[in-house]
């Protein structure tokens, strides 16, 4: 059923009641050789062209993975250190003017990217749902740099995805990219309307700008940028969206929550990191500036602002970022029945 339904020449936004965890069995993947990689199951590499040479996609995908595995034994070691600075216990209450402070200064270091939308000064149309009936799927935990590069690029292309977030000691998502991919790296995208699915963060940049940017293609810097400040928000936020609540429900909600947010929005980055801590599946709806969806979220909530959350479970719809915390963390502990 849909949440919010408007008149028919505007958008429909929906949060599935659907099991939201089926997977294609087949998919590919996409190689930056620029080859398309068939995969099923587990994603055994297999080449796509007959002239490539299969134990040079081995190579390159081997190469790949170290790559991805350094920086993920790299957070393992930060995630420890970083929880000492962190203020302890999320839902307990926090010294707001330190948490907007370290928020601010991230957007500061990130900036421009995950701000704006690249549909600003152009003749644009949302997709429409029969040209691309399912929301891509996105595996992601929030203080992970090559994750955030993901997220700033779905923001430029003004796209709603869903997020499944892997908190270090995930009872759940985690598992799901193993068993649907093969490797415990993120990020990790699904796209079920082409049946792809990918690791590495520059690879799924690639791949949003070629098949959903109109010709578009990724503001100057991103992808090279995350190496010198991509660290900045994880080193500032002091690991915030790093690690699960150990009070966090073990079952997922029915309905996925959904969230207008854009990357590098201070007040929404302190929601997502509680959904991330939370492992709670969401709904992102980017409305970065110039974006389309901005109408929509003002004839919603009566505003512009963001964060704001809507939970299809419950009814609740919250616009302020400390307000949400409150709510989730209340809603979402194992300890409410």
């Amino acid at each position: 059923m849909s949440l919010i339904s408007l008149t028919s020449s505007q958008s429909v936004l929906f949060s599935s009641s659907k099991e939201p965890y089926s997977f294609p069995s087949f998919s590919h993947r996409y190689s930056r050789n620029g080859n398309w990689i068939s995969r099923k199951k587990r994603l055994h590499a297999k080449s796509a062209d007959r002239d490539t040479d299969t134990s040079q996609v081995n190579v390159s995908s081997n190469s790949e993975g170290s790559s991805a595995s350094a920086s993920t034994s790299f957070l393992s070691v930060l995630c420890p250190l970083l929880k000492l600075f962190s203020g302890g216990d999320p839902a307990r209450e926090r010294n707001d003017t330190l948490e907007v402070a370290t928020s601010s200064l991230s957007t500061l270091a990130r900036l421009p990217w995950g701000s704006r939308s690249l549909s600003e000064g152009f003749e644009t149309q949302e997709l429409s749902n029969s040209e691309f009936p399912m929301r891509l799927q996105l595996f992601e935990f929030e203080a992970c740099p090559f994750c955030r590069r993901v997220r700033e690029a779905i923001t430029e292309l003004d796209l709603s995805v869903e997020v499944f977030p892997c908190p270090k000691g995930s009872v759940r998502h985690r598992e799901m990219v193993r068993r649907s991919g093969g490797k415990e790296l993120f990020p990790f995208l699904i796209d079920p309307n082409t049946g792809i699915s990918m690791y590495e963060s520059g690879d799924i940049v690639n791949y949003l700008f070629t098949q959903y940017g109109k010709g578009r293609s990724p503001s100057a810097w991103l992808l090279e940028s995350t190496l010198i400040t991509g660290w900045m928000p994880t080193l500032l936020r002091a690991g915030r969206g790093m690690t699960l609540w150990e009070k966090a429900k073990a079952d997922p909600p029915p309905k996925k929550l959904e969230l207008f947010s854009y990357e590098n929005n201070p007040y929404a980055r302190i929601v997502r990191e509680a959904l991330c801590e939370l492992e709670l599946p969401y709904i992102l709806q980017n409305v970065g500036k110039g974006s389309p969806r901005i109408k929509l979220l003002t004839e919603i909530s009566g505003s512009n602002k963001v964060p704001y959350l809507i939970d299809p479970n419950t009814g609740t719809q919250i616009g302020d970022y400390k307000k949400i915390l409150s709510y989730l963390f209340e809603m979402y502990s194992a300890s409410t029945i």
